[in-house]
């Protein structure tokens, strides 16, 4: 942390603010005035770069209907492969090898039809009891769809906390039984960063292909896909990418695959001088635009456009190096203000193995999330008793860390909390 020397005070803080070396970037933003926005792991906000090449793509639409595709300020055929080339330094790759298509559940859909490839000695899939569940359900789809039972065939790794896993638990189940290995970057609920480098050592020492789920890393921490040997990823990017509800979704696969077959093939899959020759044979591009499907959503594709533009300003290691303050300078007044009310942190403290956010365990949260956005803070609650803070290094200032931790403390010390019932609400 350099010359980081903490302080629990408010003058602290502003010192903080005040070296932030993006700080600047908060004014790209809508900001709700009166709000603290620490949500920023399920939806980033709205940048006005973002809504202007929004914008654009609206006004080429308006302008030119269907030449909009070939004509226009960013015409729309080559829309997916140009932010895909922006994102590759996000997550380590050649820009040939990123493509921006589809949704995170229809990627891994794609992506788990092209490399699950069962044998009669190799015939199971790995993943773990902790990932986001859309992922298994997806898994489980595709052995089904192998007349497999996902109750054999689909192996979790357990967690002996409930919290995080354990990297040697997850090289032990790789066994000679296992197709595919599918992990997270980032583990949702507590942010522990797994080790991908290692683990795709591992996965390729015994004949495994393995692939990542990047949705809550991507945007905040770097990866070196192409160094570590990864055979695949995907992630959203309406999180820390900040590409809006909805957004198109990312996924990438290592060239050494650009030859195989996509196990799902769709038009926008094609060669891009053969698309329109209308064939009914079909011309597999020579990267992962391959791995298309259907036309590209624009509309939800666009505002990343301006949203990437910063990534490509800033530098995703930068980026990183903020976060990583961010969330130890909240994991500090923590300790300092709040262990008194029977709060405890559920995410690793050390730097290699925190993603973007941090987790705060209590047996009220549900109610104490509630009374948080009573308070005009925006937190985010996951069962059985999980605060998700996510504090954004080109929007979150360190006040605003200070400030969530005071009105902790507020909602702790008055017992506001009782106000509400212990229940998550519909969405959490």
């Amino acid at each position: 942390m350099g010359t980081y020397h903490f302080q629990p005070t408010k003058e602290f803080a502003k010192e903080l603010d005040q070296g932030d070396a993006l700080a600047n970037y908060r004014e790209e933003f809508y900001l709700n005035p009166g709000k603290i926005y620490m949500d920023g792991n399920s939806l980033g906000l709205l940048s006005k770069r973002a809504e202007k090449s929004l914008l654009i793509s609206l006004e080429d639409w308006k302008r030119y209907g269907i030449e909009g595709w070939t004509e226009g300020e960013e015409p729309w055929f080559y829309f997916s492969e140009r932010l895909g080339e922006l994102s590759a330094p996000l997550v380590g790759a050649a820009s040939d090898e990123v493509i921006l298509s589809g949704s995170t559940t229809s990627n891994l859909h794609q992506l788990a039809a092209t490399f699950f490839e069962p044998t009669e000695g190799r015939n199971k899939i790995l993943a773990d009891e902790l990932t986001f569940p859309s992922d298994i359900y997806a898994l489980q789809s595709q052995l089904l769809l192998h007349g497999l039972d996902p109750e054999t065939h689909l192996v979790q790794v357990k967690s002996r906390d409930g919290k995080l896993l354990m990297e040697d638990d997850i090289i032990a189940a790789m066994s000679e039984e296992i197709s595919l290995i599918v992990l997270p970057t980032v583990l949702y609920r507590s942010g522990q960063i797994l080790d991908m480098a290692r683990l795709a050592k591992e996965a390729h020492a015994r004949g495994i292909i393995i692939g990542f789920d990047g949705c809550h890393s991507v945007g905040a921490v770097p990866h070196q896909f192409d160094e570590w040997e990864v055979d695949f990823a995907f992630w959203c990017n309406y999180k820390h990418v900040n590409g809006g509800p909805g957004s198109v979704a990312g996924l990438y696969v290592n060239r050494k695959h650009f030859e195989k077959s996509p196990g799902l093939t769709g038009w926008f899959g094609s060669k891009k001088d053969k698309q329109f020759d209308m064939l009914h044979s079909f011309s597999k591009a020579e990267s992962a635009g391959a791995f298309q499907i259907g036309t590209p959503h624009i509309l939800s594709m666009a505002p990343l456009a301006g949203s990437l533009e910063m990534f490509a300003e800033v530098g995703i290691e930068q980026v990183r190096k903020k976060s990583l303050l961010l969330t130890q300078y909240f994991m500090d007044l923590i300790d300092s203000e709040l262990a008194e009310y029977g709060f405890t942190l559920g995410s690793p403290r050390d730097d290699r193995r925190r993603g973007g956010h941090i987790i705060l365990e209590h047996q009220e949260s549900a109610r104490i999330c509630k009374a948080l956005k009573k308070e005009g803070v925006i937190p985010d609650y996951r069962e059985p008793n999980m605060i998700r803070l996510a504090p954004v290094a080109l929007y979150t200032s360190y006040q605003e860390v200070w400030e969530t931790v005071q009105v902790l403390k507020k909602i702790m010390q008055g017992k506001l909390y009782e106000s509400y019932e212990n229940i998550r609400g519909i969405i959490a």
